[in-house]
């Protein structure tokens, strides 16, 4: 699980830099989606875990708010690409 837990989270960011890198509105939003699936993978993976008893309630509070958090972050992100995409639509 610590694997599977490791992979989504470096996901999330190789995803966010790799749509970054390729200069397009589109593809950026799309790494940016599926980096927001790997948040909520890792998401996941941190009930699992807590329902084996490999962390605390506590523990799983502060990361599960952590990750909705920077679900947030994404989404904000996503949401000013997209006005980017219209505007470019518009002016472009």
């Amino acid at each position: 699980m610590v694997n599977q837990i490791r992979r989504a989270a470096y996901s999330i960011t190789a995803n966010i830099s790799e749509g970054h890198g390729r200069y397009s509105y589109q593809e950026n939003i799309q790494f940016c989606r599926t980096s927001r699936g790997s948040i909520n993978e890792v998401l996941d993976h941190l009930y699992t875990a807590m329902d084996n008893e490999y962390i605390d309630e506590k523990s799983f509070q502060k990361l599960y708010q952590q990750g909705r958090t920077l679900e947030r972050m994404l989404n904000g992100y996503i949401s000013f690409l997209q006005k980017a995409t219209n505007k470019k639509k518009l002016y472009g």
